[in-house]
């Protein structure tokens, strides 16, 4: 009984802690019993009090107590035996379980300039909530059951029309499958093409950092391909992927991730034909297809050859990436095979955000929200290029025709982009490099290349815009 009087006395104080936490009184004694056996504070054969004993001395129901114990013995806890009362069991030396670490807190930045984040404050909440009651008014009921895993047949429709208008997609409802985010469907068509005998995907030199483990998590691995002033070097793509299986090439065509070139036209002839003669595919990241400002809108590769190039784009940019929307476009081949990996990954995905945009894109609402977006970056971008220009004129910003970011290169004899990483902790600025976003497989970057920052422009709130050009402006004089 020494082990029981040793935490019998400090149970008041127990139960106390566990009631603040919101437990009940029974269920603040169970995980007193549980947390006092696997912390070795109740040892195995400890023998406990009657449930009269306890109730009486803790000021409580005797019920409250017999359930607790009942409870606790079920689970395997405890050990009750005719005669010999109830003692703590013994668990055959389970170890106790450490509280898990946690991480030392790392402060939030006070200016979040990644690239690829849109400004959520430009949601247009009004808009989606009128959209979503119409669409629910008129739903079928079948509708929120199991349907058919490319996603609701009105999304479906809505969006080949739409692309086919703003981005000059040749699709048709049957060959659009609706999957969560460019992530998701990336992975799909990575296990289908695997299934289909790939053994690599070719991806660009520096693109989105998430990509290649993706890539990699199906299984394939990937082949680096070189970029210039003109976009992927695409005219290689026959001798780098000599041999190795590579069943498809990644291409951000319209808006170089992160350097924000547009592919050249012979370059985009050059990756379709790549794929006839190979028999791969294009996957095309549209990750940005809707914001131009400079320059007109360069429509996609996939209008080229449908059968051999996957279109990818999602609502992450244009709307918001917690609504958790993306699409693929697909050739024909590849429709059976990555319907049936969508099924096996989750099924379908959610309903009622897909009929709410299908009606947002049907009525105009979308089209309406991308142009105030639209201007409302391109507003951004021009207060970065002057700020920059005024106070940092050695530094050059590319990339700026198109997206939510620009890339500024650094002087030579800038510090390095980890150095850079490093001043802009302190400085309170979240962003990214271009070493950062180098794919793993193209290797180092040659020496002498020169320093650089990806910066998005797109999600400080307003009113701390002029905070964060002012630390980015001082960052890039370093």
């Amino acid at each position: 009984m020494e082990s029981w009087a040793t935490f019998g006395g400090d149970l008041h104080l127990d139960l106390t802690a566990g009631r603040a936490r919101g437990l009940g009184l029974r269920a603040a004694l169970e995980e007193a019993v549980r947390e006092a056996s696997r912390s070795g504070r109740l040892p195995a054969g400890t023998r406990l009090p009657s449930s009269r004993a306890l109730a009486t001395d803790l000021g409580i129901a005797r019920n409250t107590v017999a359930e607790a114990y009942a409870q606790l013995t079920a689970e395997g806890w405890l050990t009750a035996r005719q005669g010999s009362g109830t003692v703590v069991a013994d668990r055959g030396g389970a170890p106790a379980v450490a509280p898990p670490s946690t991480p030392p807190r790392v402060p939030a930045a006070r200016y979040d300039l990644m690239p690829g984040r849109p400004d959520l404050s430009l949601f247009p909440r009004s808009a989606w909530l009128a959209a979503g009651r119409r669409a629910l008014a008129t739903a079928p009921h079948e509708a929120f059951g199991y349907t058919d895993p490319r996603g609701r047949i009105e999304l479906r429709r809505a969006l080949a029309d739409y692309l086919a208008r703003a981005r000059g997609v040749r699709t048709d409802p049957e060959r659009i499958l609706v999957c969560a985010g460019y992530q998701q469907g990336l992975g799909l068509l990575c296990r289908a093409l695997g299934e289909r005998g790939a053994r690599s995907v070719a991806v660009e030199e520096y693109g989105l950092p998430p990509q290649q483990e993706v890539i990699t998590a199906t299984g394939l691995r990937t082949v680096s391909v070189p970029l210039d002033a003109g976009g992927a070097r695409t005219d290689l793509l026959g001798g780098l992927t000599a041999g190795a299986g590579t069943g498809a090439v990644v291409l951000t065509a319209a808006h170089q991730y992160p350097t924000g070139v547009p592919l050249r036209p012979a370059r985009r002839a050059a990756a379709v034909a790549w794929a006839r003669e190979s028999g791969g595919f294009v996957i095309e990241d549209d990750y940005d297809g809707e914001f131009r400002y400079d320059r007109q809108p360069v429509g996609a590769l996939q209008a080229l050859d449908p059968e051999r190039v996957v279109y990818a784009g999602t609502a992450s940019k244009s709307l918001a990436p917690g609504l958790r929307l993306g699409w693929l476009a697909l050739p024909a081949e590849l429709v059976e095979p990555v319907v049936r990996q969508k099924e096996l990954a989750d099924g379908q995905s959610g309903v009622t955000d897909q009929l709410t945009l299908a009606e947002l894109i049907v009525s105009g609402g979308f089209d309406r929200h991308v142009r105030r977006c639209r201007l409302h970056y391109r507003r951004r971008r021009d207060r970065l290029v002057a700020a920059l220009a005024e106070r940092a004129p050695e530094v050059e910003v590319t990339g700026i025709a198109a997206g939510l970011h620009a890339v500024l290169r650094l002087p030579a004899g800038s510090l390095s982009d980890a150095e850079l990483l490093r001043h802009a902790g302190w400085s309170g600025l979240s962003l990214n490099t271009l070493s950062g976003c180098r794919t793993p497989s193209a290797g180092p970057a040659p020496a002498g290349t020169r320093s650089g920052l990806v910066i998005g422009y797109a999600t400080p709130p307003e009113h701390t815009f002029p905070g964060a050009l002012d630390a980015l402006c001082t960052l890039a004089r370093l």
